[in-house]
C-alpha cells in the first residue's frame, strides 16, 4: 500500500465518521466516497477498520485505566464521548457478525 494509499484510507475513515456523528443510521453513510470500494473492499470493510480501532482504542485505555482503579465500565464511557461518531456506528451497525463473533453485551448501556 502507497502512502496515498494509506492517507486515502485515513480520510475515507474519518469522512464516514464525520457523518455518522450525525446520522449513523444514515443509508447514504457510504454513498458518493471515492475509493472507499477499491481501498476497504466496501462498506464491510469500513466498518471492520472501525471496529479494529475502537477495540485498539479501548484496549490500551483499559490497560491504563485499571492500573489507576477506574472500572471497565469507566473507561468504555470515556473512549465512547471521545469517539462518539464510531461508537454510534459500532452500535448501528452489527460488526460482531462481520468478525464471525457473537454481538457483545459488555458494556451495553
Amino acid at each position: 500500500m502507497s502512502w496515498t494509499d494509506l492517507h486515502t484510507r485515513m480520510d475515507i475513515l474519518h469522512t464516514v465518521v464525520d457523518r455518522a456523528a450525525r446520522n449513523a443510521a444514515d443509508p447514504r453513510l457510504f454513498d458518493g466516497i471515492p475509493e472507499l470500494n477499491r481501498l476497504f473492499g466496501g462498506p464491510a470493510g469500513v466498518l471492520l477498520a472501525l471496529r479494529y480501532r475502537w477495540d485498539n482504542h479501548l484496549r490500551v485505555k483499559m490497560e491504563h485505566a485499571l492500573a489507576q482503579g477506574k472500572s471497565a465500565v469507566e473507561v468504555y464511557l470515556e473512549l465512547a464521548a471521545e469517539q462518539p461518531g464510531v461508537r454510534a456506528i459500532l452500535d448501528t451497525y452489527d460488526t460482531d457478525r462481520l468478525m464471525g463473533q457473537p454481538r457483545a453485551s459488555a458494556y451495553a448501556h
